[in-house]
């Protein structure tokens, strides 16, 4: 957050109270009305993004951020149609974030890959230029496109009107990685995995709610990015305690733990490791899986993942430091 109020100080932009003064956020996304205000706040500190020096330093820190805290691989979301009209398109926008990436990827203890992201309420042929944006920097490792993404309100749009621009990613190699099952129901799930046949879900917990397609969910081996914080602040379930992660995890389904989105929400990805133990009960066993599974289920290259998932039974064997 301090990052972006030093942009904003810096290109003479007035930020909204609930970024200075109130921060983090109370959110709610329960209704279009509080999406919208979560979406205007997300749209403020984008706007704060106004030159090339600026998108290589929210790249640089979001790769520092994560590596003080012992991640070892970062994707790192973004849709470049929001930072085009000051970077000079798409095109440049997103090769500005690879080359940091890749500078930062040479520099520090953090690979950093990238996911880009069309958005739900854009065209979806809008989404099929960014799909194939993103195959033209596709590739295996860090500084390069490891995936597709689909975000925004999940309750604008129709999923299956993006499939086209999913199977342009997925010819090119790329993991498929929409958002779904957070503001809308197990319904949305389902739809997701027939239409698009994603590699992961982002959240996909409110599949639960229908036993059915919760065994769909396991039965198609897609992994579901579950992001306790984000569930919480923004309205979908009351309390930690209420995410439904144990029963993910007890149905067979490889799990994803992230962060979501740190700046908005407040909390970065060892306070959901923090939510698991303290709200859900995981034990030392329960957290090392999830880390394991978050590895699986990432676009890590070979050697990347299997460094990390060494570090993940040290950690255990040495008696899982906090």
């Amino acid at each position: 957050m301090a990052t972006i109020r030093d942009l904003a100080d810096r290109h003479g932009i007035r930020l909204p109270t609930a970024l200075l003064a109130d921060w983090p956020p109370r959110l709610s996304a329960r209704d279009e009305r509080g999406w919208f205000r979560f979406q205007r706040l997300y749209d403020a500190a984008r706007a704060c993004v106004r030159d090339e020096d600026d998108m290589r330093r929210i790249v640089r820190e979001a790769a520092e951020d994560d590596a003080s805290e012992g991640s070892a691989w970062l994707e790192i979301q973004v849709d470049p149609t929001s930072y085009a009209p000051f970077l000079g398109g798409i095109t440049p926008t997103l090769e500005i974030v690879l080359d940091e990436a890749r500078a930062v990827s040479a520099a520090g203890p953090t690979p950093v890959a990238v996911v880009v992201a069309a958005s739900r309420i854009r065209h979806p042929l809008d989404a099929r230029t960014l799909a194939r944006l993103a195959v033209r920097h596709a590739g295996e490792g860090p500084g390069s496109v490891v995936g597709f993404g689909l975000s925004n309100d999940e309750r604008r749009g129709v999923t299956e009107e993006f499939a086209a621009a999913f199977a342009i990613a997925r010819r090119g190699g790329l993991a498929l990685v929409p958002h779904a099952g957070e503001l809308l129901g197990p319904t949305a799930v389902e739809t997701t995995l027939e239409s698009i046949r994603p590699d992961r879900i982002g959240h996909g917990v409110r599949s639960v709610e229908d036993p059915r397609v919760l065994e769909l969910v396991a039965e198609s081996g897609v992994a579901l990015e579950v992001c306790p914080a984000s569930n919480v602040a923004l309205g979908v379930y009351p309390d930690a305690r209420d995410v439904p992660l144990r029963t993910i995890v007890s149905a067979g389904i490889p799990v994803a733990l992230g962060a979501d989105d740190p700046m908005l929400f407040g909390s970065r990805l060892t306070d959901q490791y923090a939510m698991a133990r303290r709200d859900l009960a995981f034990d030392d066993a329960g957290l090392a899986e999830l880390a394991r599974s978050s590895i699986r289920a990432s676009r890590a290259p070979a050697p990347v993942r299997d460094q990390v998932l060494r570090r993940i039974e040290d950690w255990l064997a040495d008696g899982a430091a906090p």
